[in-house]
């Protein structure tokens, strides 16, 4: 099983199984090495491996009927099939003793269940913002490789919010300096996402991998597999002072509203910063799919919207990244970064433009975008 795998498991084990978070990270280097990296395989295991694993029968017993019921509910595809994503998820829960790894793995964001051939048809409902994280959160993979999930989430959100003023001015609802235009942001650094300039704060003491456990070495990207097993947790080195850090982008806004209001909660130090929470969930209620054939009389329950959302964002994402994917052995970072901004602009939603358009939701097709690997 590869490190990209491992959040999947323990979503499955702490969320389906019920598993306390502290064992189903100490077992899943066990369960690697006994080949039990799904549900699927859990679902067909023999009970006294899972027993030798968790050395308590009724935790064993717990974790196998867990392994049947998502297996069944996905309709048990067999061993030769990729382990889909779990499509049960909760909302993220880190707490003050989650270690780096728990946090980064809580905040890994889908992958989509549908095979590639499948992307084509599909279409997703959002408004232009969530689009803007979306492609920001995909091309920070590989214009800034070593940057973790929760680093890429605060950055892409950082950037919406940046865009999102600059468009309320153009449009008068909002009016004066912004805070970046009043100097809040002097002597931080600045990094560059989808060609807009976002003050960072650098987090020296952050160890994305701190927490991890012990699994064989990683497999390295090929041409067979492009994907880095270790995408949620970056490539970076926290001990090479010649590698940016992990990074928080800043709320420059915050910082300013914070002189009115002391009792800001959003700091991290004496910055106010776009948490990956809040950024992750937005993503994921802010994209849907449009359904082929609607049933008005019968509402989903709140459980299957969520899911169905969470497969939007799942298969938007993928899209994106097949994009930044095939571009980026032939483009520098710097143009990668420039060109995903047009590519954004190419495929957003048509809504109405000006007031009455502000915040409107549009189609974007999935076709569209994976079209833009050929884009010249």
């Amino acid at each position: 099983m590869s490190t990209a795998q491992v959040p999947v498991l323990l979503r499955f084990l702490t969320q389906d199984a019920k598993v306390p978070l502290a064992t189903a990270i100490g077992k899943t280097p066990e369960l690697q090495k006994a080949n039990l990296s799904s549900a699927d395989q859990i679902a067909k295991a023999d009970i006294q491996v899972l027993r030798d694993i968790f050395k308590d029968q009724k935790v064993a017993k717990q974790v196998l009927n867990a392994g049947k019921r998502v297996s069944k509910k996905r309709g048990a595809p067999t061993d030769t099939t990729a382990a889909s994503p779990e499509k049960k998820r909760k909302n993220v829960n880190i707490t003050k003793e989650s270690t780096p790894f728990e946090i980064e793995s809580a905040l890994s964001l889908p992958t989509p269940s549908v095979p590639d051939s499948e992307l084509q048809g599909m279409v997703v409902v959002t408004n232009r913002a969530p689009l803007v994280l979306a492609f920001a959160v995909c091309v920070l993979r590989y214009t800034m490789p070593e940057q973790p999930i929760s680093s890429r989430l605060s950055l892409g959100q950082a950037l919406v919010s940046a865009n999102s003023r600059s468009k309320a001015v153009s449009l008068g609802i909002e009016n004066g300096q912004s805070a970046e235009e009043e100097g809040w942001g002097e002597g931080q650094p600045v990094v560059k996402v989808l060609g807009r300039e976002i003050r960072v704060l650098k987090r020296w003491d952050y160890n994305p991998r701190e927490g991890q456990p012990t699994a064989p070495p990683i497999q390295k990207a090929s041409s067979s597999n492009p994907d880095l097993a270790d995408d949620f947790l970056g490539n970076g080195d926290i001990n090479d002072a010649d590698k940016m850090p992990p990074l928080w982008g800043v709320d420059l806004e915050a910082a300013r509203s914070s002189q009115r209001n002391p009792d800001s909660k959003k700091k991290t130090g004496a910055l106010p910063i776009y948490t990956a929470q809040s950024a992750r969930s937005y993503l994921l209620r802010s994209i849907s799919n449009v359904q082929k054939t609607p049933t008005p009389s019968k509402s989903k329950s709140n459980t299957a919207k969520g899911q169905d959302n969470e497969e939007s964002v799942a298969c938007l994402l993928s899209a994106i990244d097949f994009v930044c994917r095939s571009w980026a052995t032939n483009l520098n970072k710097e143009e990668l970064d420039r060109r995903a901004w047009v590519w954004y602009l190419k495929v957003r939603p048509d809504v109405q433009s000006g007031v009455q358009g502000w915040g409107q939701k549009g189609q974007v097709k999935i076709s569209d975008i994976l079209a833009l690997r050929n884009d010249s």
